[in-house]
């Protein structure tokens, strides 16, 4: 190897890894989703993102700034996927439900991430103490309401749903069942089971609605 070869060896080595933010919110994501926000020490999310921790406070601040990032990057990957089901407007309201409710069970199952619901997940599992944490799930938590029951209110405003229907009651029952799959999936159960609870919900669906 020539002089000029082993000089730039040498600077190849010593040149600091690029820190990829994407792969470590991933890999927070993860652990979080696993065994909780308290669960998760710093010494963890260092060895799973392969980022000092330096690198992760000048990033984040601190543990809790990264799980909000955390808390984004599952909305944005996962809970936007599952929003979609409810865009489609040729889809009848009966169809747009059914359709967010297959597409969440999917999610919730799919064997390459911890099952259930992240944000009901790791409620569960918070302390009394975790008071800012417990809140940002919160607010996330509702906002899987609350896009049920705009979805709703459009649809009972375009003529699909009688005026007398309770669209905000329809919603929070909803939001029910789906942490119902969320704490099923958790304990294990199959995709196949999860599309039977939502078999039955659609069953009822008209009694809901009525």
């Amino acid at each position: 190897m020539s002089d000029n070869q082993t000089c730039a060896a040498k600077k190849s080595r010593g040149r600091p890894k690029l820190f990829d933010r994407d792969h470590a919110l991933d890999k927070a994501l993860e652990l979080f989703w696993a065994h909780g926000y308290e669960a998760t020490s710093l010494a963890d999310l260092v060895q799973a993102t392969g980022a000092k921790a330096p690198t992760l406070y000048a990033e984040f601040e601190n543990k809790e700034g990264l799980f909000r990032a955390a808390l984004e990057r599952y909305s944005e990957k996962f809970a936007a996927q599952r929003k979609e089901a409810l865009a489609c407007p040729q889809r009848s309201v009966a169809e747009g439900v059914e359709d967010y409710f297959r597409s969440t069970a999917a999610c919730f199952t799919d064997g390459k991430k911890p099952a259930g619901c992240f944000f009901i997940c790791t409620s569960s599992a918070l302390s009394a103490d975790a008071i800012d944490v417990a809140e940002m799930l919160r607010a996330h938590h509702h906002a899987q309401e609350s896009l049920l029951l705009t979805f709703l209110q459009q649809r009972q405003q375009q003529g699909e749903l009688g005026a007398d229907c309770d669209v905000q009651a329809v919603a929070r029952y909803l939001s029910c069942v789906l942490g119902g799959m969320s704490v099923r999936a958790r304990e294990g159960a199959s995709r196949s089971e999860l599309d039977g609870i939502i078999d039955t919900m659609m069953r009822l669906w008209p009694a809901l609605v009525g």
